[in-house]
């Protein structure tokens, strides 16, 4: 990747990445087990399961099952996590910090996620970001989801900036891989929902975040992205 176009806006994930939404999913999830008389499963174990979406979710949950039933506890889990969508789902800390900076510095900033819209756009309504994102693509926007660049490069399109003008922050190995193919900034979120088998260390990136804070000083880094934009590496 050789980039030497000023960097003009964001894209971050939602679950894990700019949203901290896992005690909730958890409380669905959990909520879900106590109806099939189970016991509740502790948050260290679901927390880092939260960012792979519902099907991994009910794979911890319940193990192997055939399609059909493992597509019915899916949807009876995001109905329960629908009721209670935000009770206690907030930015990470110093995530309004670091928005309200990028919207001082004039950059665009906006969300792609695999979350479908129907849970996406009443969470974003639930938190006050609806009016924030300049672009928001959910899982179900369009045909492809991530890991394929797609959602990213129609993020960018819609905020009317070029894919190398922007960072796309996310706490998975997709995340990584869209970027990567999309032609963009990639920033592992470390503070997001990473499992010990995730080994993120061995991603695709330009760079480690261990706040949402770290994004600004990665921005005002010049020799940094100079460095990161001819090797296509993590620093």
């Amino acid at each position: 990747m050789q980039n030497n176009a000023p960097i003009r806006g964001v894209l971050f994930d939602l679950d894990g990445t700019l949203l901290d939404t896992a005690h909730d999913m958890m409380n669905a999830l959990n909520k879900l087990r106590a109806e099939e008389k189970l016991e509740p499963l502790p948050y260290e174990k679901v927390r880092c399961q939260v960012s792979h979406g519902a099907n991994a979710l009910v794979k911890l949950s319940f193990g192997e099952l055939s399609s059909t039933e493992h597509e019915v506890m899916r949807q009876r889990l995001l109905d329960i996590y629908r009721k209670q969508l935000a009770q206690h789902t907030v930015l990470f800390e110093g995530g309004d910090e670091m928005l309200r900076d990028l919207e001082r510095r004039g950059l665009h900033w906006g969300i792609v996620t695999n979350k479908p819209g129907w849970l996406t756009d009443p969470l974003l309504v639930e938190v006050g970001l609806h009016t924030r994102a300049r672009a928001v693509v959910s899982g179900d926007t369009l045909p492809q989801r991530k890991p394929h660049p797609l959602p990213l490069l129609h993020a960018a399109e819609t905020m009317g900036i070029k894919p190398e003008e922007c960072v796309y922050v996310g706490d998975a190995e997709r995340d990584m891989q869209a970027a990567q193919a999309a032609g963009m900034f990639a920033l592992v979120a470390g503070f997001g929902y990473l499992g010990e088998d995730d080994r993120a260390d061995q991603w695709f990136s330009h760079g480690w975040l261990d706040t949402p804070l770290d994004l600004l000083e990665w921005l005002d880094a010049p020799s940094t992205v100079a460095r990161n934009a001819g090797n296509g590496q993590a620093s």
